[in-house]
């Protein structure tokens, strides 16, 4: 923070409950209640395989979250030594439902007997509410799939849902409210008697308020991640299963507006995902911390969820969250002509606006950087920022003022977004966003895409001229640049020379960038910048024909 002006700028979006909420969670300290746990309810229906995720136990009791492995017995359950995020995942128990858990079954049992001995009720960071919120719903997933939950465990489950009903997060919202909701669902349904139906009531009231507020008319998720999109799917395909196998009335009425949800849901992530099927980096985005798309696409198909096919040689602009989707000759285009995400809550946001992605022949191309942290520092700072996407950096500055390393003052506001032309892939899509206006002479950067037989121009424009302006196009890992003339470059793999690339109005370099595929692992990679003259600079990527020249 830089300012108390930053500070300012940040809260003045918050909502009065958030503001509340906060306060109530610091002051109030529930005590565990170890009362007898309700009677476990047998499941009367059909219970879906959920999306796994890759294995993340290595041994009894060897960890591997974000890259980094660790021992039980070395760091504990909590305290400093590691990052939150990594504590965070220790606590979640996603393995119990991770590819090949059934042969790790003597592992898990094991584990959650340690938990169990070595976690006081309430205390610690396996008690704050969203570790609990996943731990419960992956302990109830695990014994629905045939696990046998120790009687212990079952106890402690109930422990933990009277815990969480009082600790909600309506400070944070979102999709940690979310997760709280559907685990005192999960609990409801696991259980029976009036304790659980107060648990799946509450749950229920949630999430008829947060469902239609978080996910958007486009099917997207409001916050604009991907990830976090694929996650908010997977949560909501796993009510649906849940809802299905519990058999009971009430929620079953439910699973009418969640599958219609959901089906949309699927459609957004088919759009907004490359043919090599990795997700559109914007905003936090990060590969192994949601289900792959093939686990959510077979999911969603055994639960009978559909989702409308995203045509192909076509404009898919989904307009409610921001982004488009371009289609058109051996190439996919992403673009980003979105806000920031919900201006109440921006924790995930990336100063990315009227950034892009680009693949050709199925190989990803012009990327943005990714995300390989959390927490504060310089990498994350960096990755939240401008420059580490294929955008436009004004006078060095962050189109939206990232900091703290969940915290957004200023906003990038989208203007003037328009598509023309063909819809089967040819055409104009333009945009400009006033996330510089805060700067003297108040510069408004505005990008044009035009989409050509064999090639793509970008043009840029920045209002005030005077303000030094980068255009920067960061490359997939791999891929190399050769310098045929100052203006003329060579986008090549290996031997193979991609594209060319011709700039008009600028003075075009190559530095040096990286690219994140999943946290804790970063990859060099190479940039092509553009900078603008006078204000402006047209960049033309040609993969099929010679450029024409200028």
């Amino acid at each position: 923070m830089s300012s108390l002006g930053t500070l300012w700028r940040t809260i003045r979006h918050l909502k009065f409950n958030q503001i509340a909420g906060r306060i109530v969670f610091r002051l109030k300290r529930p005590s565990p209640c170890d009362a007898p746990a309700p009677r476990r309810r047998a499941w009367c229906g059909r219970w879906i395989r959920p999306a796994a995720r890759r294995p993340s136990l290595c041994g009894p009791l060897h960890f591997c979250f974000l890259g980094v492995d660790h021992e039980l017995d070395q760091v504990g359950w909590s305290g400093s030594g590691v990052e939150k995020l990594w504590r965070y995942n220790q606590h979640y128990f996603d393995d119990l439902n991770a590819s090949g858990a059934s042969d790790r079954r003597e592992w898990h049992s094991g584990l959650i007997a340690r938990w169990l001995s070595d976690n006081v009720a309430t205390q610690g960071d396996g008690w704050e509410p969203y570790p609990t919120s996943l731990r419960m719903i992956n302990w109830i997933k695990a014994s629905a799939s045939g696990f046998d939950l120790s009687f212990d465990a079952w106890q402690n489950l109930a422990v933990q849902a009277r815990y969480l009903s009082e600790r909600l997060e309506w400070h944070l919202l979102g999709n940690h409210l979310f997760v709280n909701a559907k685990a005192l669902v999960f609990a409801g349904l696991a259980f029976e008697g009036a304790e659980a139906s107060r648990w799946l009531s509450t749950g229920l009231g949630i999430l008829r308020e947060q469902l239609p507020e978080q996910v958007l008319e486009d099917g997207g998720h409001f916050e604009r991640s991907p990830m976090y999109h694929a996650l908010a799917l997977e949560d909501l395909l796993d009510l649906i299963n849940v809802a299905n196998a519990s058999g009971v009335t009430e929620v079953g009425q439910e699973t009418v507006r969640w599958r219609r949800t959901a089906g949309r849901m699927l459609f957004w992530l088919r759009s907004m995902t490359h043919p090599d099927g990795r997700l559109g980096r914007f905003n936090d985005t990060a590969d192994g911390v949601a289900p792959s798309n093939v686990e959510l696409e077979r999911y969603a198909s055994a639960l009978g969820v559909e989702g409308g096919e995203v045509p192909r040689g076509r404009v898919t602009h989904l307009a409610a969250s921001g982004y488009a989707r371009v289609d058109w000759c051996d190439a996919l285009a992403l673009l980003d002509l979105a806000p920031v995400g919900p201006d109440y809550l921006p924790g995930h946001a990336h100063a990315d606006t009227l950034s892009f992605e680009l693949s050709l022949h199925g190989r990803l191309l012009v990327v943005n950087s990714g995300t390989s942290c959390y927490g504060l520092g310089e990498r994350r700072s960096y990755e939240r920022g401008t420059a580490a996407h294929s955008t436009v950096e004004v006078d060095g500055q962050n189109s939206s003022e990232v900091w703290g390393g969940f915290r957004v003052g200023r906003r990038a506001r989208p203007l003037g977004v328009s598509l023309s032309g063909d819809p089967r892939g040819a055409g104009q899509i333009r945009a400009s966003h006033d996330g510089y206006r805060w700067l003297p002479g108040k510069p408004l950067h505005s990008r044009t895409w035009n989409f050509i037989s064999g090639g793509l121009e970008v043009r840029d424009e920045v209002s005030d001229a005077s303000k030094p302006a980068l255009a920067r196009y960061h490359l997939a890992p791999g891929i190399s640049l050769q310098s045929d003339s100052p203006d003329l470059w060579l986008v090549r793999y290996g031997g193979e020379t991609l594209a060319r690339v011709s700039v008009v109005g600028g003075e075009c370099f190559e530095e040096t960038s990286s690219f994140a595929p999943e946290f804790g692992r970063v990859h060099a990679a190479r940039c092509l910048v553009v900078r603008l003259r006078d204000g402006h600079a047209l960049t033309r990527w040609a993969w099929r024909d010679l450029l024409s020249s200028a």
